[in-house]
């Protein structure tokens, strides 16, 4: 049976590439209460960002025996935020997983370089700029405001309520029969977003959070 980290462990990221994408996530995890290392081999970048971050330092993530020296392998994640450099970004993933870190995610530039990541030992794989490349012709396209895509095409949206929903309880609508989609939130104007229930009556310009496969929260989020 695997060992399960212990919770202090399990609050630590090491975060390797401090460029736009690693250096936003760690600043981030800081302010969640994460304790972050932050590694890059550029020494300007690390002096910039090491008064916003726990602990930072100059290295060559390719190099284990830096790795060790910096105490890595205690973290129980770790976040390879390398973009520009392949070969860094695919030696220091293999590295993480011959640590034994439990956690590993990386940042891919393509497919390609993500499946070769996944091979050598990658938890998870993030393409950001694919990810949102997509997100956003979503909502160029559409009368959409946000949209969240999960596996097996199942997607999130926030959108405004369209008209056949208006001043009408939503066990009435048949919107789940009909549309396959559910109305799973609603914010109204000046307030926080409540949960949706059959009972609840939708106004014009409440804003709704709609969840269902792609296809369907797509074509039910550009009904007028």
């Amino acid at each position: 049976m695997a060992k399960k980290d212990s919770p202090k462990r399990d609050s630590r990221v090491v975060v390797i590439g401090l460029g736009r994408f690693g250096s936003s996530l760690a600043m981030k995890l800081v302010e969640q209460g994460c304790e972050v290392l932050a590694l890059d081999s550029r020494p300007h970048i690390v002096q910039q960002l090491s008064d916003d971050l726990t602990h930072t330092a100059v290295a060559d993530s390719t190099d284990p025996q830096a790795l060790r020296q910096l105490g890595v392998l205690d973290f129980g994640r770790a976040v390879v935020a390398i973009g520009t450099d392949l070969e860094a970004s695919i030696l220091t993933t293999s590295l993480l997983s011959d640590f034994g870190i439990p956690n590993i995610w990386a940042k891919a530039v393509s497919r390609q370089h993500g499946r070769i990541l996944e091979r050598v030992g990658a938890h998870r794989v993030v393409l950001p700029e694919h990810d949102m490349g997509e997100r956003v012709a979503h909502l160029v396209t559409g009368r959409m405001l946000d949209y969240i895509e999960f596996e097996d095409n199942y997607a999130l949206v926030k959108t405004r309520v369209p008209m056949l929903a208006v001043n009408r309880p939503l066990g009435e609508t048949k919107v789940r029969s009909q549309y396959g989609v559910t109305v799973v939130g609603v914010k109204r104007p000046g307030e926080e977003f409540t949960y949706a229930t059959a009972e609840t009556v939708l106004n014009e310009g409440d804003i709704i959070i709609v969840s269902g496969r792609d296809r369907d929260v797509e074509h039910f989020a550009n009904l007028e």
